[in-house]
């Protein structure tokens, strides 16, 4: 691992949740089109769409997950937490137009919440109607876009057959998990032969944040988003670790988004209670932080010191540029890479490199 230099100095408050220097120029080209523009090279590992059809269904339902449209855009209702529907989450080419003007050459597609674990006895025929979409925009550009697998998991069988059609047919990269299924987190027995099957697969599973357990804790202050979504991926990693799921599945390959949540800022704390204190150990061989340590972790964090800390935490071949779009602008999250003084070769990794290498790209 070469040698990394300290964070440059950042001027002031605004400039530090900012981010910090200005992103260097990247040229763009028209949207439309399958080919990349002049000067892309960055891979985007966490980016969203609803599709459409999966939209219309809902619409049709009584119960919940379902949605509406009020004023002209849709809106979704899981549990409690109304969202609405932005423009860049159904329009590729508006995606394709921030991937242009933010230099990004291949974006990994997936679903938002709520996935088809949500959907009962519906979730198979959500999994396909959102994987058939993503497929077809996978086949139309397949050099700027990839695809991440949501499974049904409330059925094991359904599962199985969707996961090997969209790796073996529609040339899916990998699988997105959600931090709880259905209120379920995903370390409990009924979920565990996926980590196993991803092993043998020698795919990448993302773990991602859904409506969160801790919903009514955080719902003031709209803080759901802020920090119930972090919560909710940080609790769901740990227990993915002191479940043993790491030594079960020892050549897994998982990556936490959002710079692992703040589970790598709470590490300490939860290695001296199973090390020291000697409580929840009993599933795992090494201290929480080794397992930790040996998770991919990407870029989607507000502000800078966040990635710097993530940097310095896994290492510069375990970390991915990601942007997390249309929640989050890609030249925001490019800004904060861009503030922090590294090397060409250390971001070249981050931005392009180690998603080659863990998305076989």
């Amino acid at each position: 691992m070469s040698e990394r230099k300290p964070a440059k100095a950042l001027a002031s408050r605004r400039e530090f949740l900012a981010g910090g220097a200005a992103v260097a120029a990247e040229p763009a080209a028209a949207a439309k089109g399958a080919s990349k523009p002049a000067g892309a090279f960055r891979i985007d590992v966490q980016s969203h769409m609803y599709p459409r059809p999966v939209l219309d269904f809902m619409m049709t339902r009584d119960d919940l997950p379902r949605a509406y449209k009020k004023d002209g855009s849709f809106y979704t209702i899981t549990g409690e937490w109304h969202r609405r529907v932005r423009e860049g989450h159904m329009d590729v080419d508006t995606k394709l137009k921030a991937m242009d003007e933010a230099g990004i050459e291949m974006t990994a597609l997936s679903i938002n919440d709520p996935g088809p674990e949500r959907f009962g006895a519906d979730g198979p025929k959500v999994a396909d109607l959102a994987h058939n979409f993503i497929g077809d925009i996978i086949k139309a550009r397949p050099n700027r876009f990839f695809g991440l697998a949501t499974l049904p998991l409330q059925d094991e069988a359904s599962s199985r057959k969707e996961l090997d059609r969209c790796v073996d047919k529609l040339g899916f990269r990998g699988i997105l998990l959600y931090s709880n299924l259905a209120k379920q987190f995903p370390d409990e027995p009924q979920f565990r032969w996926l980590f196993k099957r991803a092993e043998e697969m020698d795919i990448p599973v993302l773990l991602h944040p859904a409506y969160p357990m801790t919903y009514d804790a955080v719902s003031g202050y709209y803080m759901v988003s802020g920090l119930g979504l972090m919560f909710d991926t940080t609790i769901a990693l740990a227990r993915i670790i002191l479940a043993g799921i790491l030594d079960e599945a020892p050549k897994l390959k998982l990556l936490c988004p959002h710079v692992g949540g703040t589970l790598p800022y709470l590490i300490g704390r939860i290695d001296h209670q199973t090390q020291v204190l000697g409580r929840g150990a009993d599933h795992i061989k090494k201290p929480p932080s080794e397992y930790l340590r040996h998770i991919y972790l990407d870029t989607v964090s507000p502000i800078a010191l966040g990635i710097q800390y993530g940097l310095d935490f896994v290492g510069e071949d375990q970390l991915l540029y990601a942007s997390d779009h249309p929640w989050v602008d890609p030249k925001l999250i490019i800004k904060n890479v861009e503030s922090l003084d590294l090397g060409d070769a250390t971001k070249a990794k981050i931005y392009r490199d180690n998603a080659r290498r863990l998305f076989k790209l």
